[in-house]
């Protein structure tokens, strides 16, 4: 078996390549990350003969600039494993591998994928594609109209020009006019969708789990085949950090906060409703407070909590049951 480790950033993918195991030293290549480096890519190989059917690609998940190639790699039926950071970090450390450079990473995920439990990936629907692209979209307009409304809002409090007023308020009805067009793309994309439908209403069969929060775990979830909900909470960043050395304790325990802040935003205000609403969430509330920790501390719980009931009701594709623990 062939192994390839690829460290992807935005202008280039630092490629190293075991043949027949990973033993010895891996060959090493820069390609730009574009087609056209892709191209070049499997030129090189080809040179070296390498059967891409005895090929394993290892790479990180790097925000976008990673999808392109894993697109190209997948239509030419590669084999391709996306590994956790984090997880690669550890592995680099277990390995006494302490340096970080790109061609180091590379490197160390061709290792990873030989020796790691890894999960081929596949590529998310066009359907989906679309609604996570929809989604995206959406909260940024979403940032823009919070922006402006302030704006409007300061505006009440100074000597602003009445020209600028209007503009600001004519910025405000653009920005709602494309949201709501979106929201009737993404509830059409659903509704014609039988995977996405069913997996919607799983969501919102839990009480504080409203629309636009089930929007947002959504696409937390399809597709992601994480192994438990504790790790699917890690990967938003809802675990909790703290710091200790010896019998000393410093610094008040914290979320880890990596992941999405999106997703996050969104689990706080379902918190809120929760705590009120969500039998499970009220309960842990308040037995948190009543032990000590703070509204806030309580209110991560009740997030990653939240998380551990999407991940529920969508791995047993069964809906919300207030009687489940």
């Amino acid at each position: 078996m062939n192994y390839l480790g690829i460290d992807v950033s935005k202008e280039k993918i630092d490629c190293c390549l075991f043949i027949n195991g990973i033993s010895g030293k891996g060959k090493s290549k820069i390609f730009s990350n574009s087609e056209s480096g892709f191209i070049k890519l499997t030129d090189w190989l080809s040179h070296l003969n390498i059967n891409t059917n005895d090929l394993l690609v290892t790479l990180e998940a790097t925000g976008i600039y990673h999808e392109n190639l894993c697109y190209f790699l997948h239509d030419l039926k590669i084999n391709i494993a996306i590994s956790n950071p984090m997880r690669t970090r550890r592995f680099a450390q277990g390995m006494s591998i302490l340096t970080k450079t790109d061609k180091v990473d590379s490197e160390v995920l061709a290792k990873y994928g030989a020796l790691a439990p890894i999960k081929y990936w596949k590529p998310d629907s066009k359907n989906f594609r679309e609604l996570r692209d929809l989604m995206i979209r959406r909260d940024a307009l979403s940032t823009d109209l919070v922006r402006e409304s302030n704006r409007l809002e300061k505006s009440t409090f100074t000597k602003t020009s009445l020209h600028v007023i209007s503009m600001i308020k004519e910025s405000i009805d653009s920005l709602q006019t494309r949201i709501n067009h979106i929201d009737v793309i993404i509830n059409e994309l659903i509704k014609n969708d039988s995977e996405l439908t069913n997996e919607m209403n799983l969501l919102i069969s839990i009480p504080a789990i409203g629309q636009r929060t089930a929007l947002q775990m959504l696409t937390l979830f399809h597709g992601k085949d994480f192994d438990n909900a504790g790790a699917a909470a890690a990967y938003v960043g809802l675990v909790p950090i703290q710091k200790q050395s010896g019998t000393s304790v410093r610094g008040a325990t914290r979320i880890s906060k990596s992941g999405s802040s999106r997703i996050r935003a969104a689990l706080y205000m379902a918190a809120i409703v929760a705590i009120r609403f969500n039998p499970h969430s009220k309960v842990l509330y308040n037995r948190l407070l009543k032990n000590g920790k703070s509204k806030m501390s309580a209110l991560c719980a009740v997030m990653r909590k939240l998380v551990y009931l999407c991940y529920g009701v969508l791995k047993n594709k069964t809906p919300y049951q207030p009687d489940y623990a």
